[in-house]
């Protein structure tokens, strides 16, 4: 009888226990390292450009040249999800400096899938233009940024591949290599670390057509605004031209009721003070 027991002990140990062990670890919750590189960059967008019902930030932009000489670049920015999130988009920016920029006001409705709409109105012409969407890499108001760097790149227009996960600084980060699927930039890939925790881009890595790395962002202060980590200081450098922009957020805020009637052609040539003071 004892050595029947016995016999049933060993049993239990050696097939029933990693069986059920193994059907437990199944029940378990996915941990992040099981994400697919999509399902990173998805997080990363909604962390990055759609926190929040809705979002202001008073804005200062340097240019600052190779030898150092800088010109400044103040706005108020306003960006409104619609739907779900990864969703449409309207963004709202009204400029204050320099004097040949000053009341030139940007907006932006976009569009998951497909080519955003984009206005410009220009006071010094008394006119709103339109910007193709061919547009999307040129320079945004002769900053290191581009169009799509403000608003986002839809996620189904590039493929992507966890290639690595490692430190960058005291952070754990995925890095994820996002190739475009049609040649409509100027870079044949990008390398982008994301943090594991929050999920914002803490560095890109911009490669030319030829390899070579010509562009570099990195999101340089992340601080809590209302419950959201945001960055609040970003800088793209140019290492081509040694050309950079530093883009800092003065004052931030989340979820304050935007009204619809502002993204509109109208409020581009006299936007109400109340949102852009």
């Amino acid at each position: 009888m004892k050595e029947f027991k016995i016999q049933n002990l060993i049993f239990k140990i050696m097939v029933v226990f990693p069986i059920c062990s193994m059907l437990f670890a199944l029940c378990l919750p996915l941990s992040a390292d099981a994400l697919t590189a999509e399902e990173v960059v998805k997080k990363s967008q909604e962390a990055f450009f759609y926190q929040g019902k809705d979002f202001k930030a008073r804005v200062m932009m340097k240019l600052i040249s190779k030898s150092g000489q800088e010109r400044v670049r103040e706005l108020t920015m306003l960006r409104k999800n619609y739907g779900a999130s990864g969703g449409e988009q309207k963004y709202f920016m009204y400029f204050y400096q320099p004097a040949d920029v000053k009341d030139m006001t940007f907006m932006v409705y976009k569009y998951p899938a497909k080519d955003d709409d984009r206005w410009l109105f220009v006071p010094a012409i008394n006119m709103v233009r339109r910007i193709a969407a061919q547009d999307k890499s040129s320079s945004f108001v002769g900053s290191d940024f581009t169009y799509e760097d403000v608003s986002g790149r839809d996620i189904e227009d590039d493929t992507h591949e966890i290639v690595k996960e490692e430190k960058l600084g005291a952070n754990d980060c995925f890095v994820i290599k996002s190739a475009p699927k049609k040649a409509d930039v100027d870079y044949s890939y990008k390398l982008s670390w994301i943090d594991k925790g929050n999920f914002l881009p803490l560095k890109d890595e911009y490669y030319d057509k030829k390899g070579g790395l010509y562009r570099v962002f990195s999101g340089e202060e992340i601080k809590d605004v209302k419950g959201f980590p945001t960055v609040t200081k970003r800088t793209m450098k140019n290492l081509s031209s040694g050309h950079r922009t530093e883009v800092t957020y003065v004052k931030a805020d989340y979820n304050i009721n935007i009204e619809d009637n502002l993204f509109s052609e109208r409020f581009l040539k006299q936007p109400p003070r109340k949102w852009i003071e």
